[in-house]
């Protein structure tokens, strides 16, 4: 009998165990993908264009043969599990908030035609680990000890070549709307999509791998694996990449683990993509007037005056990436220095970022904040000029992005030598760490 394939943040062939669930019922597989509008109004344009080339390579793997078309899925993916007699639609599990309603929704609008969810993007799903009283774990350490032990399985023997696929030309007249799928009009900083991912990641492995742990937290160093893109739309599965992680790798393994942990905590918790995960932090001191306003658009613009947080943000602004360290430095600064809430700088990130994930970026600014699993604790406020000093420590990486200061021998102890063109701090960093402090004791 025919089945449906439905792909969302598994745009690949390789290593995808839904893939053989659906080629296992001994019919053909219809192959489709449905741009959400809700996804598209909130995916940043960036993201978008990412998902674009990866729907292009990821059609022209299978011949031609993907069917794109626009809408709601509760409504879409019953028709074309209609239109070609399908007596199963087969996902990747998603447990995202958004996906676990969205997928609840499908699975009602199907009736009798079944739902099948075979694996999912990460290395250990959500849920999976829980500590002997059957509670989720809230510190990461803890966590990564059970995820090691847990194990986790091979990667799945799929390819294109594993299926027989529906020409979705011979079913069109039947499916309502089908659609090409849209044209990226920029260019990314690298290529989209199963085969470019799978080339970087070869490409990091034999070149720098090795040297990953002493090198990673240096932002001027091309130092760090520029995977988390291809990850978050699953143009190629962390157990793909695990293969290659040998007992020395461990840097890198704890990373992967990172990203397991926190998409854990957003599946217990909800509500904590938008809202404090730690309760107690509802009733700290934020600035939301219009100073505050005005402050954050010279954060987002990269015109603090601080040379380390706007080499970020211009990164940011002009690539859709930023270093990690950098994001950790930005972040402190948003919530630490100009006291605002850290949802706005989660959502500009998530506007701005092509690896904007929820559960990572959401749970990487309560780090920051203070208010999350693991956080960071309250009296960690970042010197951004010595963070600038300690990591970018011939100042390469401030160069690049704040050109006015490309003439200036020594950018982390601007003076009299500051440029013209380069703005004064907007705040005194000694004077709005004591303020963060005081906010924070007032908690209790």
């Amino acid at each position: 009998m025919p089945t449906v394939l439905w792909f969302r943040r598994d745009l690949r062939c390789s290593d995808h165990p839904a893939l053989l669930e659906a080629a296992e019922q001994d019919g053909e597989v219809l192959a489709c993908y449905v741009l959400d509008p809700r996804l598209e109004a909130s995916s940043g344009a960036r993201r978008l264009r990412y998902l674009y080339g990866a729907l292009h390579e990821l059609s022209a793997t299978l011949d031609g043969n993907l069917l794109v078309t626009r809408g709601r899925p509760e409504r879409r993916i019953p028709a074309l599990a209609r239109a070609v007699g399908a007596t199963s639609v087969h996902i990747s599990q998603d447990y995202s908030p958004f996906g676990r309603r969205r997928d609840d929704a499908v699975r009602a609008a199907l009736g009798e035609t079944t739902l099948c969810a075979t694996g999912s993007g990460h290395l250990v799903s959500p849920g999976r680990i829980t500590k002997a009283d059957g509670a989720p774990y809230q510190v990461f350490t803890p966590f990564y000890r059970a995820w090691r032990a847990h194990g986790r399985r091979a990667p799945a023997d799929s390819g294109p070549a594993s299926a027989r696929w529906i020409d979705p030309d011979a079913i069109s007249a039947e499916i309502g709307e089908r659609i090409e799928i849209p044209s990226a009009t920029d260019i990314l900083m690298f290529d989209a999509g199963e085969r470019a991912a799978r080339s970087q990641w070869r490409e990091f492995v034999e070149h720098g791998l090795a040297d990953y742990p002493s090198r990673r937290d240096r932002p001027d160093l091309d130092a760090t694996s520029r995977m988390s893109a291809h990850l978050k739309f699953g143009a190629i599965h962390p157990r793909t990449m695990a293969v290659d992680l040998d007992s020395g790798a461990d840097a890198y393994l704890r990373e992967l683990a990172f990203r397991d942990f926190y998409a854990t905590v957003l599946y217990h918790w909800p509500d904590s993509a938008w809202r404090n995960w730690n309760r107690d932090f509802d009733a700290i001191e934020v600035d939301d007037d219009e100073a505050a306003r005005q402050a954050f658009e010279a954060w987002k613009a990269g015109r603090t005056g601080f040379p380390i947080v706007d080499a970020g943000m211009r990164q940011l602004a002009s690539t859709g990436f930023m270093h990690n360290r950098v994001r950790m430095i930005v972040a402190s600064f948003l919530v630490k220095d100009l006291h605002l809430p850290w949802q706005w700088g989660a959502r500009w990130f998530l506007d701005q970022l092509i690896d904007g994930d929820l559960a990572n970026n959401q749970h990487g600014w309560q780090w920051a904040a203070g208010c999350g699993t693991d956080a960071a604790p309250y009296f960690r406020v970042f010197n951004p000029t010595l963070q600038g000093a300690k990591f970018d420590p011939d100042g390469a990486y401030i160069r690049r992005w704040v050109p006015e200061l490309s003439d200036v021998i020594d950018v982390h102890k601007l003076g009299v030598d500051r440029p013209a063109s380069y703005p004064e701090p907007i705040v005194d960093h000694g004077e709005e760490r004591l303020e963060a402090l005081r906010r924070y004791r007032r908690l209790g």
